[in-house]
């Protein structure tokens, strides 16, 4: 039994840096897989292609919202704002198209709206030096007030149809026929945004300076500024684009609720926050990627489905969150002290 544990000790010293780099890269997906597999052998109806646009419509609000924490958490910050800042930008949204404004307007004003709390917060952590859990603490409870303010505490509902099949609409590859309908022909607009919001960011995170920055300040902030980088410049940059990606998320939720409501999006920062530390966002800042937080949001996705057509009690569905965040972040640490020897 000694024997195989010192056989197991020295294999793990010889290609431990590779299995960090395999557990780093499959992790997600394997753990996904585990979950899918799981729930299509409780239930006959999960691995359907309608079920499947259910999961990702589901996914679609806090996996937008994860792609700007991902920026966010690597770059060494948090915010906690983009719940209400959702909730804001779609109040404001609704209530502009209800005015009299045409949708393209009401798409615009909650663009600008998160944009303008993105930037407010980055503004406040770069330039005041205030921790950022901290300052985005401060506007989630501000942009929630508001947002009740401004829709006078109930929903601005009566939303016009060129919006609604603008942002949440269904389309279909070769025209709508009965054939097409339940098949991969059939393309929820809401997935579809994500998709492309996610390749944008992934762009930006890989290919661009800014992408660069974003790793270099999570990693050595004060490094980075010594090497003549704007940091502050860039953390505000940073802030303004979760700001956006949390009004678009914004507008996708009022299309799906047909509303846009003053109380919708409850909590979602924390599942923006659980799927890009899943994914395998680094808590501590310089690490991660798109592809991950894509993953993790599908994962939190796929267990919320699965455990609606397990009939299971919805206070299981937050249970079930709740641990795998706690998982995640028990792994994050692992990894974190698996690195640090790998440095000794």
């Amino acid at each position: 039994m000694s024997e195989t544990i010192q056989e197991a000790g020295g294999l793990w010293r010889t290609h431990r840096r590779t299995i960090l780099n395999v557990a780093d890269r499959l992790g997600p997906l394997l753990s996904l897989g585990v979950v899918v597999a799981f729930f299509a052998w409780r239930g006959s109806n999960f691995l359907t292609w309608g079920n499947g646009l259910n999961i990702g419509v589901q996914t679609a609000v806090f996996g937008i919202l994860a792609l700007g924490e991902t920026f966010v958490i690597i770059a060494g910050g948090i915010d906690l704002s983009v719940g209400a800042v959702t909730a804001l930008a779609g109040v404001v949204a609704a209530v502009t198209m209800k005015s009299g404004h045409s949708p393209l307007e009401g798409i615009l004003a909650g663009l600008a709206v998160g944009g303008g709390v993105g930037l407010t917060n980055g503004l406040i952590s770069a330039y005041g030096k205030l921790p950022s859990f901290v300052v985005t603490l401060g506007t989630m409870l501000i942009a929630r007030g508001l947002a009740l303010s401004v829709a006078g505490g109930v929903n601005i509902s009566g939303l016009p149809d060129a919006f609604t099949n603008c942002m949440g609409g269904t389309f279909y590859i070769g025209g709508k026929t009965a054939e097409a309908v339940g098949t991969w022909r059939e393309v929820r607009e809401p997935v579809l945004i994500l998709l492309v919001a996610a390749l944008g960011a992934h762009l930006l995170l890989s290919r661009t300076r800014m992408g660069r920055y974003t790793y270099a300040m999570g990693s050595n902030a004060e490094a980075t500024r010594l090497s003549g980088v704007n940091i502050r410049a860039y953390q505000t940059a940073i802030f303004t684009l979760m700001g956006l990606l949390a009004g678009l998320a914004g507008l996708v939720q009022a299309t799906r609720i047909s509303a846009g409501s003053p109380t919708t999006a409850e909590w979602y920062e924390l599942s923006a926050i659980a799927a890009t530390v899943i994914g395998g966002t680094s808590l501590m800042g310089g690490e991660g990627g798109i592809a991950g937080t894509l993953i993790g949001a599908l994962m939190l996705g796929v267990v919320a489905n699965g455990l609606d057509l397990c009939n299971a009690d919805p206070y299981w569905q937050k249970i079930a969150t709740g641990a795998i965040i706690v998982f995640a972040v028990f792994l994050d640490r692992l990894r974190a002290r698996a690195r640090k020897s790998l440095q000794e």
